[in-house]
Order: structure tokens, then sequence, then C-alpha cells
């Protein structure tokens, strides 16, 4: 199955969802994460905390959807309410689409500790998002498309 996450600035979430599905379900799932407006650089404390939690973090890179235009997933999940509402390319076609609305945690303020904490949670509930991901993703093709249809049609309620 190929997935695509996409947030606007594709220097967190995206990334962060992008490193854990592909530690955790690469044998399952060819991930991919991108931006319409990239910032060009991945968050520091993407890296950090993935890394801490032993994460690989080698490949990351913040990158447009546009450098993307190859790649044809079979779901786009947009992390960021901002993307949530932005027209989607048109090589994305009909692709089915899925939003997980999480917060941001590099916008947190604070104390290191109460910043690692944003962090972790954020990481937490990819984590459980991507095991999901996983059943379905070792489904049949015809099932796991039901499968994704259910969950969108959830999402969309």
């Amino acid at each position: 199955m190929n997935l695509l996450y996409i947030c606007t600035h594709n220097r967190c979430r995206s990334i962060l969802s992008e490193a854990i599905t592909r530690q955790k379900a690469g044998h399952y799932i060819n991930v991919r994460s991108a931006g319409s407006q990239p910032a060009g650089e991945v968050h520091p404390l993407s890296l950090r905390y993935l890394r801490e939690l032993g994460y690989d973090t080698t490949h990351l890179t913040s990158k447009s959807w546009d450098d993307l235009g190859d790649f044809k997933p079979d779901l786009v999940i947009t992390v960021c309410d901002q993307a949530a509402g932005e027209s989607c390319p048109l090589w994305l076609g009909a692709t089915p689409k899925l939003h997980w609305g999480l917060n941001d945690p590099s916008n947190v303020q604070g104390s290191e500790q109460y910043q690692r904490e944003a962090f972790i949670n954020t990481i937490q509930i990819i984590e459980q998002r991507v095991d999901q991901l996983i059943a379905i993703a070792t489904k049949a093709p015809a099932q796991r498309l039901d499968a994704l249809r259910e969950i969108i049609q959830a999402n969309t309620h």
C-alpha cells in the first residue's frame, strides 16, 4: 500500500508520521510525506525525539508535493488542519483522503520538558494510528479498499 502524509510545511507532524510508518510498517506500507509550502528543513525537535525513541531519521527531508508526481498513493492522510483545507495537486486525482488533525508540537512554548511531552504525546498518537493502518495494509487488496472507505467515511461524520 502506498501512503502519502501531507502537512503544509512538511517539517514536523508529517515527518513524524513518515518516520514512524516507515519503521513500524515498512513491510506493508510504502510511505512518503510532503507539503504544499515546505519549510525546506525538518524541525530539529522532530529529529531529536524520533531518535530518542529509536526511529531512523536518516532520509527525512522537507519537500514539496510537487516533487512526488511519480508517487501514486493509495491513501493520502493530512495531519494538519490547514493542509486538510487545501486543494491537492491534480496528480492525486481521486485518491482517498483521511484527516488526522494532529496538534503541532513544534508550536508548544515553555520548558524543554513541556516541549518534550508535546512531541512524545504526538508520536504516541501517530504510533497508535499506524498500528491501525498496518491492520488495513495486511488485508487483501479488495478488503483493504473497503476498510479504507469505512475509516474515511467514519472520519467525515
